[in-house]
């Protein structure tokens, strides 16, 4: 009977993107605001952009969520993510994440009026039926994959990045990010796997090991570190000797004297 080794961790570690290179992104797209093409509307590609960077999401997810899968909490939601091969997992995310997709929806409300529920509710997630799209395309419907993509890779190539990206890597960067920043706070490895919804925890310890927080913590338990809080000794500078040591110094015939 053949022995069941442990599964290989990868070598190669997803590429994430920078803080700065996130920026330019964000205000790549911002800088479509006020534009009178049907096609551009930055509150909501600022909005996708996000919640894969602050959710994880993948991009088929990002296309399936419905308006009602976001429940509001005191700290900001909840989002239920229907993932691939039916597991679903429930992300939390701020208050900050919430405001841009209110934001959008408002935006949203005002180009699709018809999308709306009739009602006074003021709450802009009660303003929509649960089982409508979260994202929408420039014509009202469900947004595909070739606008998602396109969408950013379009914010990508005007910011004057897209070298910056893996070949092939958009959404998934954003997502490998989210799960990258993650891994650098220390998160387990198990949290990493339920909230990025891996199917193995050796995908997850990928993302541990390229960011060295377990052996950072380990090397700092390495009492040798205590050593360098002496400080050097100055081999110019001299202490004044002990009577032990001035005798020992004194001249031979001086002693027999």
């Amino acid at each position: 009977m053949p022995l069941v080794g442990r599964p290989k961790v990868p070598k190669s570690l997803p590429k994430s993107y920078p803080a700065q290179i996130i920026t330019e992104l964000v205000a790549t797209i911002d800088a479509d605001q006020g534009s009178a093409r049907r096609n551009d509307w930055p509150e909501r590609d600022r909005a996708i952009v996000f919640t894969a960077l602050l959710a994880g999401l993948r991009s088929d997810e990002l296309i399936s969520v419905d308006v009602g899968d976001i429940r509001r909490t005191d700290g900001g939601g909840v989002l239920h993510v229907h993932g691939k091969g039916n597991k679903d997992r429930r992300i939390p995310f701020g208050r900050e994440l919430l405001d841009v997709l209110e934001h959008y929806l408002q935006t949203r409300a005002a180009r699709f009026p018809q999308s709306r529920k009739r009602s006074a509710d003021t709450d802009i997630l009660s303003c929509f039926s649960p089982k409508t799209p979260l994202f929408l395309g420039a014509d009202g419907e469900r947004i595909t994959r070739g606008t998602l993509q396109y969408r950013i890779l379009r914010a990508f190539k005007k910011a004057g990045i897209d070298s910056e990206r893996s070949s092939g890597a958009l959404v998934h960067g954003l997502r490998h990010t989210f799960a990258t920043e993650l891994a650098n706070a220390n998160v387990s490895v198990y949290t990493l796997m339920k909230l990025h919804a891996h199917e193995s925890m050796v995908t997850s310890q990928r993302y541990v090991d390229g960011a060295g927080t377990d052996t950072r913590s380990a090397i700092e338990l390495n009492p040798l570190y205590r050593l360098i809080a002496t400080p050097p000794r100055d081999p110019c500078s001299r202490e004044p000797a002990t009577p032990a040591q001035r005798a020992n110094q004194q001249p031979r015939s001086a002693v027999r004297a």
